[in-house]
C-alpha cells in the first residue's frame, strides 16, 4: 500500500514531466504548421512553393538531429540524473524557439536570417533526441509496481495533445483551419453549380 504522501509525490513528478514534456513537443512541432509565415520571412525566393520547401526542409532537419542528441545527452542524463538532464533537454528547446521567434527576417539582416533559423532548429532537434527516451526511462522508473505501461503512457500522451494543441493554435495555417477553409470552398463550390443549375433550368 503507497502513502498519501508517496502518492502525491508520484502524481506531482508525472505532473511535471509530463507538461515539460508538452511543452517541448509542441515547441518541436508548431514550426511546420507556420512553414509557409517562415518561408515568406525567412526563405523569400520570389517562388512561394520554394519558399514553402525550403521552410520545410528546415523543419525536416531537426529530425536528422535528433540521433545525435539521444547519444550525446543520453551519457549526459546517467551521469547527471534524469531530473538534470530533462531539465536541460527543455532548456535547450527552450533556446531554439527563442533563437528563431527573435530573429529578424530576410528583409532586415540577409542571409544571416535563414542561417540563424536553421541553427535554431538544429537545437531544437538535438534537444529533442533525448527526449522521447529520458521521460520514458524517468516514468518507468518512478512508477508503482504493476503501473509501468500507466505511467509511461504519459509520455506518448502528453506529446500527442502537445500536437493537436499545436495545430488548433496554429489558425489557418493548421490540420482543422485548412479542413475548415476546404470544407468552405466546397459548400460555396456547391452553390455555385447549383445557381448554375438552377439558371440553365429557367433558361
Amino acid at each position: 500500500m503507497i502513502a498519501s504522501s508517496d502518492r502525491k509525490t508520484k502524481i506531482w513528478s508525472v505532473v511535471r514531466v509530463s507538461s515539460g514534456n508538452f511543452l517541448e513537443m509542441y515547441d518541436f512541432m508548431v514550426f511546420g504548421y507556420y512553414a509557409t509565415a517562415i518561408g515568406n520571412a525567412f526563405f523569400p525566393s520570389g517562388n512561394p512553393f520554394l519558399s514553402l520547401m525550403l521552410s520545410l526542409m528546415t523543419f525536416g532537419v531537426a529530425f536528422l538531429m535528433r540521433p545525435i542528441g539521444a547519444i550525446v545527452l543520453g551519457p549526459y542524463t546517467d551521469h547527471h540524473g534524469r531530473r538534470a538532464g530533462l531539465i536541460l533537454t527543455l532548456t535547450l528547446m527552450s533556446l531554439g524557439i527563442f533563437s528563431i521567434a527573435c530573429t529578424p527576417g530576410y528583409a532586415t539582416i540577409g542571409l544571416l536570417a535563414p542561417l540563424l533559423v536553421l541553427i535554431g532548429r538544429l537545437l531544437q532537434g538535438f534537444s529533442a533526441g533525448m527526449e522521447l527516451g529520458g521521460v520514458s526511462v524517468y516514468l518507468s522508473e518512478i512508477a508503482t509496481p504493476g503501473h509501468k505501461g500507466f505511467y509511461v503512457s504519459w509520455q506518448s500522451g502528453s506529446q500527442q495533445v502537445a500536437v493537436m494543441f499545436a495545430d488548433s493554435t496554429a489558425g489557418e495555417n493548421g490540420c482543422m483551419g485548412m479542413a475548415r477553409s476546404a470544407a468552405a470552398r466546397l459548400r460555396d463550390h456547391t452553390v455555385l453549380v447549383r445557381a448554375e443549375a438552377v439558371a440553365a433550368r429557367d433558361g
